[in-house]
């Protein structure tokens, strides 16, 4: 991939600010907010009339927008610099947020606001977070311990995730307009944001006279036998457990909580994600550069996740689905961060954003869990507590794989 060149102060004309990231990780939290709003109200459209498969396609539609982004915005940004990339995310995610505000009844405005809101966040996270990586160090902060950069674009998309998730829920299920409110609310968040990034520096100066973008594209860092064996095992499962806790608990819990649905699912999200947000900073001081206490230790509370979940789903008790979301949201929270620290070391400078695609395009494939599961269960007639079995014991495989890779 093409090499980068940082960009002082001089040449920005900002200067060293030492809150010059707040703006990046503003635009962040925003699109991770419009991300996951729809999220609570899976259990609102199911309702309303539209099939579980066909909502749990939905909620994986917005995939097919990240991953393109991801893999093509990161290198483009090494190429030719952060802020023409990362600018028009919020604005994507606005209109994006406007579709589906707007589209309650039509699929295909459903489909496309989805996808659109995937844009958004696959440029967030590839670009937003190597562009907030590098304003949490010199020359543009002081400073700062190993690993900071990291810890805040963990934390700006869990909580964007999470408070997003939580307003979302609690709208739909007792304010006017439950299925436009919320995504209004989240337009003017995302132009909100895009104002405040204007006034971020840029960390990487355009390239005079760029090679084949083709070449931009590979990543020889992900050969890397410590991404191998370590952060893909991780990315596997970061969006699984958080789809399996707040996307097929809360459908599977409809029967029992007639009453209030959207407010159930809108806790069962908001804890998934509280936990995994809480849990960022104490995983930040588990971490032991070059050991695997801690991606050992998230994969080990989504292989408890996953068999809870098996539990929860042959009784169906609240309780149980509850403690299902508190491990799940554990595992999520702590193997990002895991993840994330992975890829900061053993990343060069010009393929730190094409390494964070790859981990995160690879992760966010687990959104498509609950609508495998749900047409598995529709056409094959395979029980929910199997099927989480299965997660579990192919979590372990990948445990196994990690507690076996060498030290870097």
């Amino acid at each position: 991939m093409a090499t980068l060149t940082s960009v002082g102060t001089r040449e920005t004309g900002l200067g060293t600010h030492p809150k010059a990231w707040l703006g990046v990780a503003t635009a962040i939290f925003a699109i991770a907010w419009g991300g996951n709003e729809f999220t609570p109200l899976l259990v609102m459209y199911k309702r309303d009339g539209l099939s579980v498969a066909t909502v749990d396609l939905l909620l994986f539609y917005y995939v097919l927008g990240i991953i393109p982004a991801l893999l093509i915005g990161g290198p483009l940004s090494d190429r030719y610099g952060r802020r023409p990339m990362m600018r028009p995310a919020p604005l994507v995610a606005a209109v994006g947020s406007t579709l589906l505000a707007f589209g309650s009844d039509s699929v295909p405005m459903l489909s496309a606001g989805r996808v659109l809101c995937g844009i958004a966040l696959g440029l967030a996270m590839a670009v937003g977070s190597s562009w907030l990586k590098e304003l949490s160090q010199a020359p543009y902060t002081g400073e700062t311990l190993s690993g900071t950069g990291a810890r805040r674009s963990a934390m700006s998309l869990t909580g964007g995730f999470g408070v997003g998730a939580g307003v979302a829920g609690v709208l739909a299920q007792w304010a006017p307009w439950p299925d436009t409110l919320a995504y209004l609310i989240n337009v003017l968040l995302c132009l909100v944001a895009a104002a405040v990034l204007v006034r971020s520096p840029e960390t990487a100066a355009p390239q005079g006279l760029p090679g084949r973008l083709w070449d931009d594209l590979k990543v020889p860092a992900a050969a890397h036998h410590r991404f191998r064996t370590v952060a893909l095992p991780l990315s596997l499962w970061l969006f699984a457990c958080s789809a399996a806790a707040y996307a097929v608990m809360p459908t599977l819990m409809m029967p029992k909580v007639h009453n209030a649905p959207i407010a159930f699912s809108t806790l069962v999200t908001v804890i998934t994600l509280g936990c995994g947000f809480g849990i960022q900073s104490v995983a930040r001081r588990i971490d032991r550069p070059g050991s695997l206490r801690l991606p050992v230790l998230a994969l080990t509370l989504v292989v408890t996740g996953m068999a809870l979940a098996a539990a929860a789903s042959a009784t169906l008790t609240m309780w149980l689905t509850i403690l299902t979301a508190i491990t799940l949201g554990m595992g999520f929270g702590s193997g990002l961060v895991a993840g994330l620290l992975e890829i900061e070391r053993m990343a060069r400078p010009d393929d730190l954003a094409g390494l964070t695609a790859v981990f995160y395009a690879v992760s966010y494939l687990g959104f498509g869990v609950p609508a495998v599961m749900a047409i598995c269960h529709d056409t094959t007639g395979v029980g929910y507590p199997a099927m989480f079995a299965v997660l579990a014991a192919a979590c372990a495989l990948c445990l196994a794989v990690v507690t076996r890779a060498r030290k870097a």
